[in-house]
């Protein structure tokens, strides 16, 4: 068999773009990749984040294991002086989720976005040295996407002005919360605000749950681990917890009041903040969310592309070398449209995240036209690439045959760290039921002179778009951005209207209409997310991208993504009548041709991610090819190979054989 050490370093010769030039478009700016290098390969080079073993530890030692390399990389990040921004980034190539991860991602953010200007003063420098360490403790164990069901109570005890912290029942127990379960001495905990026997819903509170000297549990405070998850290291490097309240009270200053206060005499008063600027933290949590999405896909993508190259079955005459499994078409229709997808994230998340930046200036110019938008844009693409990405991840992993079921491959723990992304932050059906009320919404606007806006703004020209027909007459119409854009358009506007007449035929639409339309409304609002991918990539194109060849691969991927979604939802354009069936086989037969022009270029593409080995934690996916010595060394490595004759063997084995043997007839 072939080197795959020389055999990828053939395929690089073949890129018919600079390599150097689609890392800088990657990751972003030329800034921006050297900041990602430097980090990246610091972590690499160091012995203290070494990862390789992670799937043979235990859960106490594994656990162990991740305390010290969150102490290590804090220290790091101290020594050196970094900041922010370089802060994250080394905690992202160390790539083991932590207990950090709530503190800086949802603790932090939490008490930014909702405490008021006192609240940010006292809290935010603890939690920026890391002097408390704190979680956001909101799912329960019988509520995660229900946040108004929640049942933890918070009541206003004016004798004393406290707030009582209570779990009334056992389904009120918080479950899930990163970090609370071992290493939390602070949560934001959301409970239910009772004043004098009146519910007010639910409000965000800090409550310390361990003593700061001992670290034991307070007064009231029962907590704890919910034990093991799916895979092996995996999310188990968390201590995801669960949390009961017995009557536990804090100083009614700890409730975060930037929206709304309890005062001294009990009087509850909304402040001249809008409400809706809760949503403000959530559209960052969300659009980080879909940057994620863009490089754990993007991960698997490289794996499985690498492999591909590499990897030779069937195929020889005459004793000749076997076919590259990349080679292979249905190889190239299963892998070429994740590799695509991966680059489509990757520039809506850098979309999203301009869009969460212009919302934050609007909302501190008391400018809240844009929130709800921007809400339910996030909120659906949250749901569209998180899906889309654990769908993919598993799909590399069955790209690289049996190979890729070992954990030596990065696949396996890579799917099991990223699934729950599918149902953190919102059940990503229950968000796109989000996304579907907001298209309704828009649709029964039309005609009150209410012109839509941001990612809905197509919905202005629904007359024009409702009378839509394709003219494409040939393969390679369907290359253009405008054919491609306006058949999404009519196929979104088509089902949000379909879906909005269908819910008018209800006495109540609301309710009856939205629980027996649930399927439809979710297609609609499927349609309208792909819209806004494929629209933004078609925007990246219309910039300026320097370098040679690159804009024209980043062509041949945005119409790959474009035509296999077509492909994938072919029933959706034929129903709705925006393409005929000869059009959906021009669609087809163009897309085969794109797979020809992606594979020379294959291995650079997933090159410019700019992956160290370390990060990808990949023996199918090493740069430099060297997989089978590679493997065959690691197996002997699992702690099984030890001793020759396994523990157990005199104990069970033997025994066994022994009788065999007298028994049997020789």
């Amino acid at each position: 068999m072939e080197d795959g050490v020389d055999h990828l370093a053939f395929e690089r010769n073949k890129a018919q773009f600079d390599v150097e030039d689609m890392k800088i478009i990657w990751a972003g700016s030329r800034q921006d990749f050297e900041l990602s290098d430097r980090i990246s390969r610091l972590v690499a080079s160091d012995p203290a984040f070494r990862k390789d073993d992670r799937t043979t530890l235990d859960r106490k030692e594994l656990f162990k294991n991740t305390l010290r390399k969150a102490a290590y990389a804090w220290k790091r990040i101290n020594e050196l002086r970094l900041n922010e921004q370089e802060a994250y980034k080394l905690r992202s190539f160390v790539d083991q989720p932590a207990f950090t991860d709530l503190h800086w991602g949802m603790f932090v953010p939490a008490i930014q976005g909702q405490g008021t200007d006192e609240q940010q003063q006292k809290w935010l420098p603890l939690a920026y040295r890391m002097q408390i360490i704190g979680c956001y403790a909101q799912t329960e164990l019988g509520h995660g996407s229900n946040v108004q069901g929640l049942e933890t109570t918070a009541t206003f005890d004016p004798k004393t002005d406290e707030f009582v912290i209570h779990s009334p029942t056992l389904t009120s127990s918080k479950w899930w919360p990163g970090g609370l379960g071992k290493i939390s001495t602070h949560a934001v905990a959301y409970a239910r605000l009772i004043i004098g026997g009146e519910d007010h819903g639910v409000h965000g509170f800090i409550v310390q749950l361990r003593s700061l000297d001992d670290h034991l549990p307070l007064p009231g405070i029962t907590i704890g681990d919910i034990g093991m998850k799916f895979g092996n290291a995996a999310y188990n490097t968390m201590d995801n917890g669960v949390l009961r309240f017995d009557h536990v009270r804090i100083p009614r200053n700890q409730m975060l009041m930037r929206v709304s206060q309890v005062t001294r005499e009990g009087k509850y008063v909304s402040s001249n903040v809008p409400r809706q600027l809760v949503y403000g933290t959530m559209v960052n949590v969300r659009q980080k969310i879909v940057a994620d999405a863009s490089v754990a896909l993007s991960r698997a993508v490289c794996i499985a592309t690498r492999y591909s190259a590499v990897r030779r079955q069937f195929g020889s005459h005459n004793g000749g070398l076997e076919t590259q499994v990349i080679d292979y078409k249905t190889q190239q229709a299963r892998l070429f449209p994740l590799l695509a997808s991966a680059y489509a994230f990757r520039f809506v998340g850098g979309w999203l995240k301009w869009l969460y930046m212009d919302v934050t200036e609007r909302l501190q110019a008391n400018d809240f036209s844009t929130l709800p938008e921007a809400h339910a844009c996030t909120a659906g693409l949250k749901s569209l690439t998180t899906t889309a990405t654990a769908d993919g991840i598993e799909e590399c992993r069955k790209l690289c045959g049996g190979h890729g079921y070992l954990c030596s491959s990065g696949l396996p723990e890579l799917f099991a760290v990223y699934v729950p992304a599918c149902t953190y932050e919102g059940d990503n059906v229950v968000l796109l039921l989000q996304v579907a009320r907001h298209l309704m919404k828009t649709v029964s606007q039309l005609g009150s002179g209410n012109k839509p806006v941001g990612t809905t703004a197509y919905m202005a020209r629904v007359e024009q778009l409702m009378q839509y027909h394709s003219d494409v007459e040939k393969a390679e119409d369907w290359l253009k951005p405008n054919v491609v854009l306006e058949a999404f358009e009519a196929r979104a506007s088509r089902m949000s209207v379909a879906c909005a007449q269908n819910l008018s035929k209800f006495a109540n639409p609301e309710e009856a209409g939205f629980q027996e339309l649930a399927a439809d409304l979710v297609d609609a609002a499927v349609a309208h997310c792909q819209l806004i991918v494929v629209s933004k990539f078609i925007e990246k194109l219309q910039q300026d991208i320097p370098g040679k060849g690159v804009k024209k691969q980043l062509e041949v991927l945005c119409s790959i993504y474009a035509l296999f979604l077509l492909h994938k939802h072919l029933g959706d354009f034929l129903s709705t009548g925006c393409i005929n069936p000869k059009q959906g086989s021009l669609a087809s037969e163009q897309l085969r041709n794109l797979y020809s022009q992606v594979r020379p270029n294959a291995i650079a593409l997933v090159d410019a991610f700019n992956y160290t080995d370390h990060y990808l934690g990949s023996i199918l996916g090493r740069y430099d090819g060297n997989v089978y010595p590679k493997l065959y060394e690691e197996a002997w490595k699992d702690p099984l190979n030890d001793s020759v004759v396994p523990d157990g063997f005199k104990e069970y084995i033997q025994p066994m054989l022994k009788q065999q043997l007298r028994n049997a007839r020789l």
